[in-house]
């Protein structure tokens, strides 16, 4: 078995950065004024991560350590690439058991 067989599925959520599928428990669009006090929450609590180098933000990624992410990419688009990501990993595990 491969070390990278341990690693969780990453998501690719803009600019290279990368966050793991299995974290994630919601991606949301920012401009509800609720969406906005969980980010101020987060940033008072060192929760908060800016993947956006400098852009605006157009998508909120809230992991299950209660962190806070920021992305310049659509949440549409974030979403799309979370189900693709999955794909591709289920595609694997059926490569893998057939395989063994």
């Amino acid at each position: 078995m491969k070390k990278s067989d341990h690693l969780p599925p990453l998501i690719n959520i803009g600019f290279g950065n990368m966050v793991a599928a299995s974290r994630v428990i919601a991606i949301v669009a920012p401009g509800s004024s609720p969406l906005k006090r969980l980010r101020d929450e987060a940033r008072e609590r060192g929760k908060l991560i800016d993947a956006t180098q400098g852009r605006r933000t157009r998508a909120i990624i809230v992991t299950d350590s209660d962190h806070v992410i920021l992305s310049a990419l659509q949440s549409e688009t974030v979403g799309q690439r979370f189900g693709e990501g999955q794909k591709f990993n289920e595609s694997r595990e059926r490569d893998d058991y057939a395989e063994g």
